[in-house]
């Protein structure tokens, strides 16, 4: 055998190697991203019940609160900003500020005795905090996979591959930074 063709033979096993470790990574960023887009459609679904119930939420409030018409307006306008978010992070902002104006109004509830021993709004009151907290578990599933997914496409040899195949970095879910602050408590003397 000549040399010609060791040295062809090598260089066509080199040059599977290297197809085979591209496919891997590539295939790896696409397991990745499909993760990623599967936990926002988890969350998702859980942010379409919440939405569903809000309206039943309003409703059994509106006959106890009228004199709390902005909170329940807040409310609404927050629901209305979720139908018109188009991208991740207006997703995540208009999903922020409904998780804001429902703890509003669920401290005004406080001040009105009969509605919280209503039936109704306890159900959906105990529905709705329920989902909140399987949002949060799921909020916690897509950042693990964002963040891998953010760690692989900046690690040398991968950041190669990404580039090459435009796999662009994600945004993790952030809460409001308003959110972070200490939170003040005061009891009110009887």
């Amino acid at each position: 055998m000549s040399v010609g063709w060791i040295v062809l033979g090598a260089l066509a096993f080199i040059a599977l190697v290297l197809a085979v470790y591209v496919i891997t990574i590539y295939n790896g960023f696409v397991e990745l991203k499909n993760s990623i887009e599967r936990n926002w459609s988890n969350i998702d679904v859980l942010l379409k019940q919440r939405y569903d119930e809000l309206p039943k939420l309003i409703k059994v409030c509106e006959g106890y609160m009228q004199h709390e018409q902005k909170t329940l307006e807040a409310v609404i306008k927050a629901r209305s900003m979720i139908n018109q978010a188009s991208t991740d992070e207006q997703k995540v902002q208009a999903q922020n500020m409904l998780t804001d104006t429902l703890k509003s109004l669920f401290m005004v509830v406080e001040r009105y005795p009969d509605l919280k021993a209503d039936k109704s709004f306890q159900q959906l009151g105990y529905r709705i905090s329920e989902l909140e907290d399987q949002i949060a578990d799921r909020r916690e599933f897509l950042n693990e996979s964002v963040n891998i997914y953010n760690i692989r496409i900046e690690q040398f040899p991968d950041v190669i591959i990404a580039r090459i195949f435009n796999f662009a970095k994600r945004t993790l879910w952030q809460i409001d930074p308003e959110h972070r602050q200490d939170v003040k408590v005061e009891f009110q003397h009887l």
